[in-house]
């Protein structure tokens, strides 16, 4: 996967917020909100564009994960339970990065209601994790777009 260069401008401005006093985490938390957000809507929008190349059957598996569970297979073809392995893979790789967002932005609730600084720190911290993990799982869908991800499921 390219690098993106919103993520890495967003991942750059929450490193550098690791050294940030309270004072400045306040002046800066609009353009901190604006450069996550903006890196936020280009991860999600290239994971929905990868996804939307993918092959029918490949689509078909990756939504029977929707509620978390796995379904009975009706085919028990090699194929089929190596499209659902991969599906999985991806379907767990996007999963673990949405959580790792949600509990960023937790973070930054508490950070803002308390003025914390330590935790305005953890949540920079568990955000450029989070893009992280979309990058990671972004990669896995491309690699089940083009193959390459079957050998590695």
């Amino acid at each position: 996967m390219k690098k993106l260069p919103e993520v890495e401008e967003a991942k750059a401005l929450m490193t550098e917020g690791l050294n940030w006093s309270v004072m400045k985490w306040i002046r800066e938390k609009k353009r901190v909100r604006k450069a996550a957000d903006k890196a936020n809507n280009v991860l999600w929008t290239l994971q929905k564009a990868v996804q939307a190349a993918w092959p029918d059957d490949l689509k078909s598996a990756y939504a029977e994960l929707g509620d978390g569970h796995h379904k009975s297979a009706k085919s028990s073809s090699a194929s089929a339970a190596e499209l659902k392995s991969l599906a999985h893979a991806v379907k767990h790789a996007d999963d673990e990065a949405y959580q790792a967002h949600l509990d960023a932005e937790e973070t930054f609730d508490k950070a803002d209601k308390r003025l914390s600084t330590s935790l305005a720190r953890e949540g920079a911290r568990k955000a450029i994790r989070s893009w992280e993990l979309y990058e990671e799982a972004i990669a896995k869908a491309e690699a089940a777009t083009s193959g390459k991800a079957a050998k590695k499921a």
